[in-house]
């Protein structure tokens, strides 16, 4: 039986699909050049921007919050593919390899959101966006420190895992728009 998280992560994810696909259409896999770190960076700009948006309570850029969020999604799981293919090898990917590593990718964290929501019994319902904004902004500085250590951790999960936990937060953030 599916449940209404389940399907509303299901339309999430579907929503952020298209833009993906959109834009190898539109680019290719052109991101296969960026390093991690520079993935991480542009994550944590478009989090940097909603957060400022949260608190000024306005925009000047004719583009609001939502879009901002399904780039998280994207570029999270782009830096999910760097990690596993690596960013020396071929830079062009076909159109049904990046969707399928993608498809992948959000599979692990849908499976991972299937775990959690369970042991936490829906908790993300009950926080406020400006929360996942939050939660995704610490999860990018820990992926620095990571990063900056070239990936040695003494008790920490990798940054996999930290891609993983944004890609959630930024499709609970998108469920979350959409009820309003």
């Amino acid at each position: 039986m599916m449940t209404e998280t389940s399907r509303q992560f299901g339309q999430a994810i579907a929503m952020c699909k298209e833009v993906f696909v959109n834009k190898m259409k539109d680019y290719g896999s052109s991101w296969r050049i960026l390093r991690t770190s520079s993935l991480t960076d542009q994550i944590y700009i478009k989090a940097n921007r909603i957060r400022s948006i949260e608190q000024k309570g306005l925009h000047k850029v004719d583009e609001g919050i939502r879009p901002e969020f399904i780039g998280i999604v994207n570029y999270s799981v782009m830096a999910l593919i760097q990690l596993e293919l690596g960013a020396n090898g071929d830079l062009e990917l076909k159109k049904e390899e990046a969707e399928s590593l993608y498809d992948r990718h959000l599979q692990s964290a849908r499976m991972l959101m299937e775990d959690k929501n369970h042991d936490y019994d829906e908790a993300w319902r009950n926080m406020r966006v400006s929360s996942y904004t939050d939660i995704i902004l610490m999860k990018l500085m820990r992926i620095k420190q990571i990063e900056d250590k070239e990936g040695e951790t003494l008790v920490s999960e990798g940054v996999d895992a930290n891609y993983r936990d944004i890609i959630n937060y930024a499709l609970f953030a998108l469920i979350k728009l959409e009820e309003k």
